[in-house]
Protein backbone atom coordinates (compact mmCIF):
# COMPACT_ATOMS: atom_id res chain seq x y z
CA UNK A 1 0.00 0.00 0.00
CA UNK A 2 1.38 3.35 -0.83
CA UNK A 3 -0.22 5.93 1.61
CA UNK A 4 -0.31 10.01 1.59
CA UNK A 5 -0.91 11.48 5.25
CA UNK A 6 -1.84 15.18 5.01
CA UNK A 7 -1.28 17.06 7.71
CA UNK A 8 2.39 16.78 10.12
CA UNK A 9 0.84 17.75 13.22
CA UNK A 10 0.04 15.54 16.46
CA UNK A 11 -2.17 13.19 14.70
CA UNK A 12 -0.12 13.46 11.26
CA UNK A 13 2.76 12.20 12.71
CA UNK A 14 1.30 9.65 14.30
CA UNK A 15 -0.62 8.28 11.87
CA UNK A 16 2.48 8.16 9.57
CA UNK A 17 4.82 6.00 12.64
CA UNK A 18 1.88 3.91 12.71
CA UNK A 19 1.44 3.48 8.44
CA UNK A 20 5.51 3.09 8.27
CA UNK A 21 5.65 -0.11 10.99
CA UNK A 22 3.21 -2.12 9.02
CA UNK A 23 4.52 -4.44 6.54
CA UNK A 24 1.84 -3.92 3.80
CA UNK A 25 2.60 -0.11 3.89
CA UNK A 26 5.71 0.25 1.43
CA UNK A 27 5.72 4.12 1.27
CA UNK A 28 4.09 6.70 3.15
CA UNK A 29 3.83 10.39 2.27
CA UNK A 30 3.52 13.45 4.58
CA UNK A 31 2.28 16.41 2.86
CA UNK A 32 2.32 19.84 5.00
CA UNK A 33 1.99 23.30 4.33
CA UNK A 34 5.65 23.71 6.38
CA UNK A 35 7.62 21.83 4.40
CA UNK A 36 10.68 21.85 6.85
CA UNK A 37 8.08 20.27 9.91
CA UNK A 38 7.11 17.82 7.18
CA UNK A 39 11.25 17.06 6.93
CA UNK A 40 12.13 16.93 10.53
CA UNK A 41 8.82 14.76 11.05
CA UNK A 42 9.51 12.29 8.46
CA UNK A 43 13.02 11.94 9.50
CA UNK A 44 12.46 11.48 13.00
CA UNK A 45 9.50 8.51 12.11
CA UNK A 46 12.26 6.60 9.90
CA UNK A 47 14.14 7.08 12.60
CA UNK A 48 12.35 5.43 15.32
CA UNK A 49 10.96 2.92 12.91
CA UNK A 50 13.95 2.00 11.39
CA UNK A 51 12.69 2.53 7.79
CA UNK A 52 13.05 4.75 5.04
CA UNK A 53 9.57 4.44 4.06
CA UNK A 54 8.00 8.36 4.62
CA UNK A 55 9.02 10.89 2.77
CA UNK A 56 8.17 14.65 3.27
CA UNK A 57 6.41 17.22 0.54
CA UNK A 58 4.60 20.54 0.95
CA UNK A 59 1.02 21.17 -0.16
CA UNK A 60 -1.24 23.86 0.65
CA UNK A 61 -4.32 21.25 1.79
CA UNK A 62 -6.84 24.50 0.51
CA UNK A 63 -6.08 24.13 -3.30
CA UNK A 64 -8.33 21.01 -3.98
CA UNK A 65 -5.89 20.76 -7.79
CA UNK A 66 -2.83 20.43 -6.11
CA UNK A 67 -4.03 18.08 -3.53
CA UNK A 68 -5.59 15.56 -6.43
CA UNK A 69 -2.23 15.30 -8.11
CA UNK A 70 -0.23 14.20 -5.27
CA UNK A 71 -3.87 11.64 -4.08
CA UNK A 72 -2.85 10.33 -7.78
CA UNK A 73 -0.58 7.11 -7.25
CA UNK A 74 -1.51 6.82 -4.07
CA UNK A 75 -3.90 3.89 -2.60
CA UNK A 76 -5.34 5.74 0.27
CA UNK A 77 -5.12 9.64 2.04
CA UNK A 78 -5.46 10.56 5.89
CA UNK A 79 -6.18 14.11 6.36
CA UNK A 80 -4.92 15.22 9.80
CA UNK A 81 -5.48 18.92 9.51
CA UNK A 82 -7.97 21.49 10.73
CA UNK A 83 -11.67 20.01 9.69
CA UNK A 84 -12.88 23.00 7.68
CA UNK A 85 -10.57 21.73 5.08
CA UNK A 86 -11.95 18.51 5.11
CA UNK A 87 -14.50 19.01 2.28
CA UNK A 88 -12.01 20.19 -0.13
CA UNK A 89 -9.82 17.61 0.23
CA UNK A 90 -12.66 15.06 -0.09
CA UNK A 91 -13.48 16.39 -3.75
CA UNK A 92 -10.02 16.02 -4.60
CA UNK A 93 -9.98 12.29 -3.24
CA UNK A 94 -12.69 11.74 -5.64
CA UNK A 95 -11.09 13.10 -8.67
CA UNK A 96 -7.80 11.32 -7.65
CA UNK A 97 -9.84 8.12 -7.37
CA UNK A 98 -8.07 7.70 -4.10
CA UNK A 99 -9.93 6.40 -0.94
CA UNK A 100 -10.03 9.08 1.61
CA UNK A 101 -10.33 9.66 5.84
CA UNK A 102 -10.32 12.43 8.34
CA UNK A 103 -10.86 12.72 11.70
CA UNK A 104 -13.78 14.94 11.24
CA UNK A 105 -14.80 17.10 14.24
CA UNK A 106 -18.13 19.23 11.96
CA UNK A 107 -20.99 17.92 11.35
CA UNK A 108 -22.21 19.90 8.77
CA UNK A 109 -18.58 19.08 7.43
CA UNK A 110 -19.23 15.59 7.11
CA UNK A 111 -22.76 15.53 5.97
CA UNK A 112 -21.39 17.93 2.90
CA UNK A 113 -18.32 15.02 2.71
CA UNK A 114 -21.54 12.50 2.56
CA UNK A 115 -23.31 14.50 -0.02
CA UNK A 116 -20.16 13.19 -2.15
CA UNK A 117 -21.11 9.58 -1.97
CA UNK A 118 -22.50 8.71 -5.10
CA UNK A 119 -20.10 10.50 -7.28
CA UNK A 120 -17.42 8.71 -4.94
CA UNK A 121 -18.92 5.67 -5.52
CA UNK A 122 -19.33 5.60 -9.59
CA UNK A 123 -15.25 6.27 -9.20
CA UNK A 124 -14.80 3.20 -6.97
CA UNK A 125 -14.01 5.71 -4.14
CA UNK A 126 -14.45 5.27 -0.28
CA UNK A 127 -15.22 8.60 1.37
CA UNK A 128 -14.88 7.86 5.34
CA UNK A 129 -14.57 10.79 8.22
CA UNK A 130 -14.61 10.72 11.62
CA UNK A 131 -11.93 8.30 11.63
CA UNK A 132 -10.49 9.31 15.00
CA UNK A 133 -11.33 8.71 18.85
CA UNK A 134 -14.68 9.68 19.18
CA UNK A 135 -16.32 10.46 16.69
CA UNK A 136 -14.45 7.24 15.06
CA UNK A 137 -13.24 4.21 17.51
CA UNK A 138 -15.91 5.09 19.88
CA UNK A 139 -18.48 4.49 17.11
CA UNK A 140 -17.28 1.38 15.86
CA UNK A 141 -17.53 0.11 18.98
CA UNK A 142 -20.75 1.43 19.62
CA UNK A 143 -22.04 0.19 16.67
CA UNK A 144 -20.56 -3.26 17.89
CA UNK A 145 -22.18 -3.23 20.97
CA UNK A 146 -25.85 -2.62 19.54
CA UNK A 147 -25.16 -5.90 16.94
CA UNK A 148 -24.23 -7.75 20.40
CA UNK A 149 -27.14 -6.68 21.81
CA UNK A 150 -29.23 -8.25 18.67
CA UNK A 151 -29.57 -5.17 17.12
CA UNK A 152 -31.45 -3.23 19.54
CA UNK A 153 -30.99 -1.27 22.59
CA UNK A 154 -32.55 1.47 24.84
CA UNK A 155 -29.65 3.52 25.59
CA UNK A 156 -26.13 4.02 23.59
CA UNK A 157 -24.26 6.37 25.83
CA UNK A 158 -20.03 7.25 24.93
CA UNK A 159 -17.94 8.95 27.55
CA UNK A 160 -14.78 9.78 26.34
CA UNK A 161 -11.64 12.30 27.58
CA UNK A 162 -8.54 13.03 27.21
CA UNK A 163 -7.18 14.86 29.88
CA UNK A 164 -3.64 15.57 31.97
CA UNK A 165 -2.19 12.80 34.04
CA UNK A 166 -1.68 15.21 36.97
CA UNK A 167 -3.80 18.24 36.22
CA UNK A 168 -2.97 21.54 37.89
CA UNK A 169 -4.64 24.53 38.55
CA UNK A 170 -6.33 26.58 37.52
CA UNK A 171 -7.00 25.08 34.03
CA UNK A 172 -6.84 21.00 34.70
CA UNK A 173 -6.55 20.97 31.25
CA UNK A 174 -3.93 20.56 28.63
CA UNK A 175 -4.26 20.50 24.74
CA UNK A 176 -4.16 17.29 23.36
CA UNK A 177 -5.57 18.27 19.87
CA UNK A 178 -6.84 20.67 17.71
CA UNK A 179 -7.31 23.75 19.10
CA UNK A 180 -10.02 24.87 16.63
CA UNK A 181 -11.70 21.25 16.77
CA UNK A 182 -11.13 21.56 20.44
CA UNK A 183 -13.10 24.60 20.64
CA UNK A 184 -15.99 24.16 18.13
CA UNK A 185 -17.02 20.92 20.18
CA UNK A 186 -17.94 23.49 23.02
CA UNK A 187 -20.16 25.77 20.43
CA UNK A 188 -21.89 23.41 17.59
CA UNK A 189 -25.00 21.77 19.07
CA UNK A 190 -24.43 18.22 19.96
CA UNK A 191 -26.72 15.57 18.12
CA UNK A 192 -28.43 12.34 19.79
CA UNK A 193 -31.68 10.42 20.33
CA UNK A 194 -34.25 10.75 22.70
CA UNK A 195 -36.80 8.60 23.14
CA UNK A 196 -36.24 7.62 19.56
CA UNK A 197 -36.05 10.71 18.12
CA UNK A 198 -33.17 13.28 16.85
CA UNK A 199 -32.59 16.23 18.43
CA UNK A 200 -30.00 19.45 18.82
CA UNK A 201 -28.71 20.22 22.13
CA UNK A 202 -26.83 22.74 23.13
CA UNK A 203 -22.78 21.58 24.14
CA UNK A 204 -21.58 22.07 27.98
CA UNK A 205 -25.46 20.75 28.60
CA UNK A 206 -26.73 18.42 31.26
CA UNK A 207 -23.56 17.77 33.03
CA UNK A 208 -23.50 14.52 35.25
CA UNK A 209 -20.60 12.85 37.42
CA UNK A 210 -18.38 10.07 35.84
CA UNK A 211 -16.80 7.64 38.14
CA UNK A 212 -13.38 5.50 36.47
CA UNK A 213 -11.68 2.97 38.94
CA UNK A 214 -8.24 4.43 39.47
CA UNK A 215 -9.31 7.98 38.74
CA UNK A 216 -11.41 11.08 41.08
CA UNK A 217 -14.69 11.85 40.01
CA UNK A 218 -14.88 13.69 36.20
CA UNK A 219 -18.04 15.80 34.66
CA UNK A 220 -19.41 14.07 31.50
CA UNK A 221 -21.35 16.73 29.30
CA UNK A 222 -22.80 17.15 25.78
CA UNK A 223 -20.08 18.52 23.54
CA UNK A 224 -20.27 18.25 19.74
CA UNK A 225 -19.98 16.11 16.98
CA UNK A 226 -19.14 13.35 18.76
CA UNK A 227 -22.13 10.53 17.64
CA UNK A 228 -21.66 12.10 14.03
CA UNK A 229 -23.86 9.38 12.38
CA UNK A 230 -24.94 7.46 14.92
CA UNK A 231 -28.23 9.00 15.72
CA UNK A 232 -29.38 8.81 12.42
CA UNK A 233 -27.79 5.34 11.54
CA UNK A 234 -29.71 4.04 14.78
CA UNK A 235 -32.94 5.44 14.81
CA UNK A 236 -35.85 3.17 15.30
CA UNK A 237 -33.75 0.77 16.94
CA UNK A 238 -31.86 2.65 19.72
CA UNK A 239 -33.94 4.94 22.37
CA UNK A 240 -30.93 7.30 23.23
CA UNK A 241 -27.64 7.69 21.98
CA UNK A 242 -25.34 10.08 23.31
CA UNK A 243 -22.00 11.28 23.13
CA UNK A 244 -20.20 13.19 26.54
CA UNK A 245 -17.21 14.46 27.35
CA UNK A 246 -14.74 13.89 30.39
CA UNK A 247 -13.20 16.73 32.41
CA UNK A 248 -12.06 17.63 35.40
CA UNK A 249 -14.53 19.33 37.25
CA UNK A 250 -12.77 22.58 37.57
CA UNK A 251 -12.14 22.89 34.13
CA UNK A 252 -15.62 22.22 33.23
CA UNK A 253 -16.53 25.25 35.10
CA UNK A 254 -14.24 27.03 33.82
CA UNK A 255 -15.37 26.21 30.00
CA UNK A 256 -19.24 27.46 31.02
CA UNK A 257 -17.69 30.59 32.61
CA UNK A 258 -16.24 31.48 29.30
CA UNK A 259 -19.30 30.43 26.66
CA UNK A 260 -21.35 32.44 28.90
CA UNK A 261 -18.68 35.67 28.40
CA UNK A 262 -19.13 34.94 24.76
CA UNK A 263 -15.48 34.43 24.36
CA UNK A 264 -15.96 31.88 21.91
CA UNK A 265 -18.27 33.67 19.38
CA UNK A 266 -17.35 34.03 16.12
CA UNK A 267 -19.26 37.51 15.26
CA UNK A 268 -16.34 39.87 14.73
CA UNK A 269 -15.99 43.35 16.91
CA UNK A 270 -13.98 46.54 16.78
CA UNK A 271 -11.68 46.85 19.09
CA UNK A 272 -9.55 50.33 18.78
CA UNK A 273 -10.48 50.52 14.78
CA UNK A 274 -9.74 46.97 14.67
CA UNK A 275 -12.32 43.92 13.68
CA UNK A 276 -11.47 40.42 15.12
CA UNK A 277 -13.70 37.86 16.74
CA UNK A 278 -13.45 36.57 20.27
CA UNK A 279 -12.91 32.55 19.17
CA UNK A 280 -9.69 33.64 17.50
CA UNK A 281 -8.63 35.46 20.49
CA UNK A 282 -9.36 32.66 22.56
CA UNK A 283 -8.07 30.45 20.20
CA UNK A 284 -4.11 31.84 20.72
CA UNK A 285 -4.72 31.96 24.29
CA UNK A 286 -5.38 28.11 24.16
CA UNK A 287 -2.67 27.32 22.20
CA UNK A 288 -0.58 28.95 25.17
CA UNK A 289 -2.11 28.65 28.16
CA UNK A 290 -3.34 24.58 27.53
CA UNK A 291 0.31 23.87 25.80
CA UNK A 292 1.97 21.40 27.80
CA UNK A 293 3.97 17.78 27.66
CA UNK A 294 2.95 16.37 30.97
CA UNK A 295 2.10 13.02 29.95
CA UNK A 296 -1.57 12.40 29.80
CA UNK A 297 -4.48 9.54 29.72
CA UNK A 298 -7.07 9.14 27.48
CA UNK A 299 -10.35 7.47 28.83
CA UNK A 300 -13.31 6.05 26.87
CA UNK A 301 -16.82 3.99 28.03
CA UNK A 302 -18.84 2.84 25.26
CA UNK A 303 -22.16 1.26 27.01
CA UNK A 304 -25.70 -0.75 25.14
CA UNK A 305 -28.27 -0.25 27.46
CA UNK A 306 -31.08 -3.55 26.76
CA UNK A 307 -33.94 -3.45 29.66
CA UNK A 308 -36.11 -6.87 29.77
CA UNK A 309 -39.62 -5.98 28.98
CA UNK A 310 -42.57 -8.24 30.59
CA UNK A 311 -46.22 -7.03 30.08
CA UNK A 312 -47.41 -8.66 32.93
CA UNK A 313 -45.39 -7.05 35.18
CA UNK A 314 -45.76 -3.52 36.47
CA UNK A 315 -44.45 -1.07 38.54
CA UNK A 316 -41.46 1.69 37.95
CA UNK A 317 -39.73 0.98 34.67
CA UNK A 318 -43.77 0.65 33.52
CA UNK A 319 -43.54 -3.33 32.77
CA UNK A 320 -39.73 -2.99 31.82
CA UNK A 321 -36.85 -4.46 34.03
CA UNK A 322 -33.53 -4.37 34.21
CA UNK A 323 -32.01 -6.04 31.57
CA UNK A 324 -28.16 -6.21 30.09
CA UNK A 325 -25.72 -3.51 29.66
CA UNK A 326 -22.73 -4.52 27.26
CA UNK A 327 -19.47 -2.28 27.01
CA UNK A 328 -16.44 -1.57 26.02
CA UNK A 329 -13.97 0.80 28.44
CA UNK A 330 -10.24 1.70 27.74
CA UNK A 331 -7.63 3.24 29.78
CA UNK A 332 -4.56 4.65 27.79
CA UNK A 333 -1.55 6.51 28.95
CA UNK A 334 1.09 8.75 27.48
CA UNK A 335 4.30 6.26 25.53
CA UNK A 336 7.34 7.51 26.75
CA UNK A 337 9.10 5.40 24.17
CA UNK A 338 7.75 6.93 21.15
CA UNK A 339 6.80 10.18 22.92
CA UNK A 340 3.65 9.86 21.70
CA UNK A 341 0.56 11.45 24.16
CA UNK A 342 -2.16 8.64 24.78
CA UNK A 343 -4.46 11.03 22.64
CA UNK A 344 -1.98 10.64 19.55
CA UNK A 345 -2.14 6.76 19.89
CA UNK A 346 -6.27 6.63 20.76
CA UNK A 347 -6.62 9.12 17.57
CA UNK A 348 -4.23 8.80 15.11
CA UNK A 349 -4.34 4.93 15.53
CA UNK A 350 -7.31 4.22 14.40
CA UNK A 351 -7.48 6.27 11.89
CA UNK A 352 -4.36 4.52 10.40
CA UNK A 353 -6.13 1.37 10.77
CA UNK A 354 -9.33 2.28 8.98
CA UNK A 355 -7.26 4.25 5.95
CA UNK A 356 -5.26 0.43 5.20
CA UNK A 357 -8.59 -0.96 5.55
CA UNK A 358 -10.22 1.07 3.03
CA UNK A 359 -6.55 0.73 0.74
CA UNK A 360 -6.30 -3.46 1.50
CA UNK A 361 -9.70 -4.01 0.90
CA UNK A 362 -11.20 -5.27 4.28
CA UNK A 363 -13.67 -2.34 4.05
CA UNK A 364 -15.15 -3.14 0.81
CA UNK A 365 -17.57 -0.73 1.11
CA UNK A 366 -17.57 2.51 -1.46
CA UNK A 367 -18.92 5.82 -1.47
CA UNK A 368 -20.40 7.27 1.91
CA UNK A 369 -18.14 4.94 4.61
CA UNK A 370 -20.04 5.01 8.41
CA UNK A 371 -18.34 3.72 11.48
CA UNK A 372 -20.52 2.33 13.45
CA UNK A 373 -21.94 0.68 10.17
CA UNK A 374 -19.15 -0.48 7.63
CA UNK A 375 -15.63 -0.89 9.97
CA UNK A 376 -15.28 -4.24 11.07
CA UNK A 377 -15.12 -4.18 14.33
CA UNK A 378 -13.52 -7.65 15.26
CA UNK A 379 -10.80 -6.68 12.83
CA UNK A 380 -10.51 -3.24 14.22
CA UNK A 381 -9.80 -4.41 17.80
CA UNK A 382 -7.13 -7.22 17.18
CA UNK A 383 -5.49 -4.35 15.31
CA UNK A 384 -5.69 -1.93 18.30
CA UNK A 385 -4.54 -4.78 20.29
CA UNK A 386 -1.43 -5.54 18.03
CA UNK A 387 -0.50 -1.79 18.67
CA UNK A 388 -0.88 -2.10 23.02
CA UNK A 389 -3.82 -0.37 23.28
CA UNK A 390 -6.11 -2.94 25.45
CA UNK A 391 -9.93 -2.41 25.01
CA UNK A 392 -11.92 -4.37 27.64
CA UNK A 393 -15.10 -6.21 26.94
CA UNK A 394 -17.93 -6.99 29.41
CA UNK A 395 -21.44 -7.58 29.70
CA UNK A 396 -23.68 -7.95 33.15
Amino acid sequence: MKLLVIGSGMMGSAAAYDMAKQPDVVSVTLADTDHKRAKDVAARVNRITDSKKVRAVALDAASERAAAKLMRGHDATLSAVPYFLNLGLAKAAVEARCHFADLGGNNTVVRQELELAKKAEKRDVAIAPDCGLSPGMASILGGELVRRLDGRADALKLYVGGLPEKPMPPFHYQLVFSVEGLINEYVEPARILRKGKLLTIEPLTEPEEFHMAGFAPLVAFHTSGGTSTMPETFQGRVGECFEKTLRYPGHYDLLCELKELGLFSSEKMKVKGVEIAPRAVMSKIFEGKFASKGPDVCIMRVEAHESVRSPGVRGLLGGRLKGRVASFTLVDHYDPKTDMSAMMRTTAFPASIVVQMLASGAIEKRGAVLQERDVPADLFLEEMAKRGIKIDYAIE
